[in-house]
């Protein structure tokens, strides 16, 4: 028997929970179909929910199609509920996307595409209400597959010859098969739908029960069971409580076997290890579950016994998730009756942020109240209840503010020292901005012998823990890489809470130093207005500095579709209802965060005062004649005991000084990068012994590496190794990031092809290293392909760890040089003893050689000899 989590999601009021309905019923898991406007259906069992109509949680119900056990997840439509979307997301082995067939793609559709996207799920989808007016098949596929995806075909004749060509255009290897074969495998179909290169499309009527069965049979023969390990591993991605309070883990065993009073011990948000027995393992299929003694691999259940997990955790051998994608874009101060206790409200409502973490249940020192973030105005009435009902406290809100963010604009360093009497630690934080929508990261890049492995996963866990906040408006801060790049303990001294002040202390000392920047959250909207009405639309959205595209026309309805600042479209939506007299329609859906324009404005009307922060101080704490003293923050660095991560900027020189920019003297600029990169690793990490006869001597080598390479002098101090981070160049060459946009496999022949013809000139040994794409097992792969070695790195061994083994050995003897654009690589394999050429140069020494060898190919020599080869063969 093979286990299948499978989840179904969709717009709100596309026909998701009917599906879901129809398809238990065609399953033979339910004897009678309820519906949602009726309240009686299988998976809406809240009393909210039925009285709504509306999906507020997930539910869970199991069936049976063929051998396969499939644990069906309904998740809500509503966008003011996503985060639960989002988290069972986590877990799914494929997913349903339902499509109305009357409305078409829809702005939350499009978000639910990119979530699946980004958790790399397989999708099928059903188009729905095909039974009603306006519904068009081909005009809906052409839509799903302009605006989803190409490989979205309808998989109602998989003989067609029309659908058998389109299927071939969407991947090389059914490309291959369909030009071979004439026909395209089972097989083949599954493994592309496994990869999301392909997208099947079904169409018909939940509530007439019109395209179900079909539907299913596509289920049973297109999805791919997951293969699993032996060890046990699990992935929590739901916490409740049953109507006895008992705290409910739901999770999915993605590893081994969970057995009842198993003891699992796990890693808690404060960072606590903490070991607990399970005392109840349930399968629950709507509101009933059965309890049984284990639960394999592949399977989702719900335990009672462990009384501190949370949502995204990963527990044996399983790893937390990553940071969600979406969250609440509002906060609201929660009001309570006079004479309320806020604390004892506070830690009442505590729970419910365990089973909602977007939530952010927090107590506001400075204005002296309990705020909660939301995602919109359903789930702020929704929570209400659930306060009134579960907790017997009446709350209302305040006006919501907007939840902004802050992140650095450059690097900087932050350093916090602790040091009271008989404590002591000292930690070095490198801070670097991240691209829009990346999130924190967290990573160390620290020597063992410097600080031990122990107090270095110390910090990394401290700095995971908290919300670490900015200091322009106190916001939360994100799209920062933020490295361990030093720190110092005390061998007697020294205890784990020190390391948390330390760690705290530094990021809030690198944030204070550094250049802020305020963040606010974007809406992707699509707003459907009357044609008459279209002119003051788009005067409205430019007003509030949105964008837009050129409106569409469907009938008499005018569609704008764009992106605008939360700020500019919160109340928007009562404006359209009035100027378009309730026929027009606003749909907004997360889009992330961008700089703000007015930040001063924002940043003066909030009024925070970082310095006056007590629980995020930037200062540090040193020790003296015996007694304790604080460091202001800006005079830590006279102070701290440990030299700074990083490099005082060098002057520029002047412009008249400035060489011409030829090849050679590019390279020879790199040289001298080299040589300064070289001085920050060995005031780090000790003197690097290197031997002559492997470095460039200067000047004189450097003129022999002419610009077009047409007299390249024999190397004369051992052979030249060049090793190539192949995905690195990939995407970072224009041209073959474009083809690997379209077809991976093709990017990477092409970069093989260029690179032997450039190695077939200059005659060094090339070393083509490509992360593992296709080793299942432990070995490494390694191709050789017209003298160059092709590598692929075995599973889990990345190409970075690769390069800087290889660097390591191949410098006892030679001269190398490494071809990448990834900072932490270069420094590395700096230390290593090798030389470092970035993508850019890189490409121009590929055209350099290009234009070399054509040049020599229209030379008199060289078609004399091709001539000579001709009359040989």
């Amino acid at each position: 028997m093979h286990h299948l989590v499978m989840g179904i999601t969709a717009h709100v009021d596309s026909g998701k929970t009917t599906l879901a309905e129809a398809m238990l019923y065609k399953a033979g898991e339910i004897r009678k179909l309820g519906r949602v406007d009726h309240g009686d259906a299988f998976l809406d069992s809240d009393a909210m929910e039925r009285a709504r109509g509306i999906t507020i949680f997930s539910h869970q119900a199991q069936m049976r199609l063929g051998d396969t056990e499939i644990t069906l997840l309904d998740t809500p439509g509503h966008v003011d509920f996503s985060a639960e979307t989002e988290r069972v997301m986590q877990v799914l082995d494929a997913a349903v996307l339902v499509i109305s067939g009357t409305d078409g793609v829809q702005s939350h559709t499009e978000t639910l595409w990119k979530l699946l996207e980004h958790y790399e799920v397989p999708v099928f989808l059903f188009v729905n209400k095909m039974d009603l007016n306006g519904a068009e098949r081909e005009q809906v596929l052409a839509e799903l597959q302009s605006r989803l995806g190409e490989g979205c075909l309808d998989f109602s004749d998989v003989t067609d010859p029309a659908f058998l060509e389109a299927a071939a255009m969407c991947e090389e290897p059914l490309m291959e098969e369909f030009l071979e074969n004439g026909e395209i495998s089972t097989d083949a179909l599954r493994r592309s739908i496994a990869r999301r290169k392909l997208f099947p499309c079904y169409f018909g009527s939940a509530l007439k029960l019109e395209g179900v069965t079909e539907f299913l049979q596509g289920l049973e023969c297109y999805t791919t069971p997951p293969s699993y390990g032996d060890a046990f591993a699990a992935r929590v991605f739901k916490i409740s409580s049953d109507e006895k309070g008992s705290r409910l883990t739901h999770l999915k065993i993605t590893g081994g076997a969970l057995h009842v009073r198993d003891a699992i011990s796990y890693t808690t948000e404060s960072g606590t290890v903490c070991t607990e027995k399970v005392s109840q393992i349930r399968c629950y299929s709507g509101t009933k579950f059965q309890t049984v003694e284990t639960i394999p691999a592949g399977a989702v259940c719900t335990v009672t016994g462990l009384s501190r997990t949370f949502c995204g955790q990963g527990l044996g051998a399983s790893e937390n998730s990553t940071h969600p994608v979406l969250e609440p874009v509002m906060s609201y101060a929660l009001q309570f009756p006079a004479g309320t206790n806020l604390h004892a409200a506070l830690q009442k409502l505590l729970p419910l942020e365990e089973e909602e973490p977007s939530l952010h249940l927090v107590w506001n020192e400075s204005l002296q109240e309990v705020q909660v973030q939301l995602m919109g105005a359903v789930q702020k009435e929704i929570l209400e209840q659930r306060i009134a009902q579960r907790f017997d406290l009446s709350v209302t809100f305040g006006s919501g503010r907007i939840a902004y963010r802050e992140t650095i604009r450059r690097p900087v360093e932050g350093v916090g020292h602790y040091e009271p009497l008989r404590h002591y630690a000292e930690v070095h934080l490198l801070l670097e901005p991240l691209p829009q929508g990346s999130g924190l990261q967290f990573a160390a890049d620290c020597r063992e012998d410097t600080l031990d492995k122990n107090w270095q996963n110390l910090v990394l866990t401290h700095l995971a823990e908290k919300i670490h906040v900015g200091v322009l408006t106190g916001s939360p801060i994100t799209d920062m890489r933020i490295t361990l790049r030093a720190g110092k303990a005390h061998v007697k001294h020294t205890e784990g809470g020190d390391f948390r002040q330390a760690t705290y202390r530094a990021v809030r000392n690198g944030l204070r130093k550094a250049e802020s920047v305020l963040l606010e959250p974007w809406y992707a909207y699509t707003l459907e207005v009357p044609q008459d009405c279209v002119g003051r639309a788009m005067a409205d959205i430019q007003q509030c500095g949105g964008t837009f595209q050129p409106p569409e026309t469907k009938g008499d309805t005018a569609v704008l579709r764009g992106k605008a600042p939360v700020a500019g479209l919160q109340d928007y939506y009562t404006a359209v209802t009035n100027y378009t007299h309730g026929k027009g329609r606003l749909f907004c859906t997360q889009a992330g965060y961008a700089p703000c324009e007015n930040s001063a404005e924002i940043i003066d009307a909030i009024g925070y005062d970082c310095d006056g922060d007590v629980e995020n101080s930037a200062d540090s704490v040193f020790c003296g004649n015996g007694a304790a003293y604080v460091v202001r923050w800006d005079e830590v660095e006279q102070h701290m005991h440990l030299p700074s991560c990083l490099e005082a900027p060098k002057e520029a020189p002047p412009e008249s000084a400035a060489p011409a920019p030829s090849a050679v003297r590019r390279y020879g600029g790199s040289l001298e990068e080299d040589q300064e990169l070289m001085a920050i690793f060995e005031r780090t990490y000790g003197k690097v012994e290197r031997a002559l006869n492997r470095s460039f001597r200067g000047t004189a080598e450097l003129e022999q590496m002419s610009a077009t390479f047409s007299e390249i002098a024999p190397q004369q101090r051992g052979e030249e190794y060049l090793l190539v981070d192949g995905y690195n160049i990939i995407f970072a060459w224009d041209e073959l990031k474009t083809l690997a946009q379209e077809s991976l496999d093709t990017a990477r022949s092409r970069l093989i092809r260029i690179l032997c013809n450039y190695q077939g000139y200059r005659k060094c040994h090339l070393i083509l290293v490509f992360d593992a794409y296709r080793v299942n097992g432990v070995q490494r792969e390694i191709e050789h392909v017209h003298d160059i070695d092709v590598v692929y790195t075995k599973a889990a061994e990345t190409a970075d760890s690769y390069i800087e083994k290889t660097t390591r050995t191949l410098c006892r003897e030679h001269r190398v040089r490494v071809a990448t654009s990834d900072g932490m690589e270069q420094l590395i394999i700096l230390g290593n003893g090798a030389y470092r050429i970035s993508a850019e140069e890189f490409r121009q020494e590929v055209k350099q050689t290009e234009q070399a060898i054509r040049t020599y190919l229209d030379s008199a020599d060289a078609k004399s000899e091709i001539s000579e080869i001709r009359v040989r063969h």
